[in-house]
This record gives C-alpha cells, structure tokens and sequence, in this order.
C-alpha cells in the first residue's frame, strides 16, 4: 500500500520572529500576490484597491481550508 502524504503536509512553512510558523500560500497565490503588489507599486491600482483585493483573494481561497470545511460539517450536523 503506498501511502501519499496530504496536501497540508507538503505546503512550505515560514517561521517568523513574533508571528510565530506561518504556512505559505501556494505558488500561483504567491504569483498572484506579487503581480498585485507590483501593480501597486507602479501606481496602475491604488493602494486601498491593491488590499482589498488581497484580503478577497485571501479569504476566497480559505473556503478550502480543511478546518473550515470540518466546522462547516458539524454546522450543518447540528
């Protein structure tokens, strides 16, 4: 039996100084990211926009997140 190890187990961890371990979005998240902040950085897209879009970006791609998806189980059990 070959057993994979999930998708959370492979995702790249960052330790930051106060923060503590923060896992690192996927790479086209990250690309995603980048391209939005140079967009804000040369001024194409004003800074509120560039954040917002950030924070959308962000919690659109939480609806995946497997500990959410076990709250929303027992939500709907309940």
């Amino acid at each position: 039996m070959v057993v994979e190890p999930t998708r959370s187990a492979q995702r790249r961890r960052i330790t930051l100084p106060v923060v503590g371990t923060v896992p690192l979005p996927e790479s086209q998240h990250l690309v995603f990211y980048a391209v939005l902040v140079s967009l804000g950085i040369l001024e194409i897209v004003e800074w509120p926009v560039v954040g917002i879009v950030a924070i959308g970006h962000l919690l659109a791609a939480q609806h995946r997140h497997p500990s959410l998806q076990q709250a929303g189980e027992a939500a709907e059990a309940a």
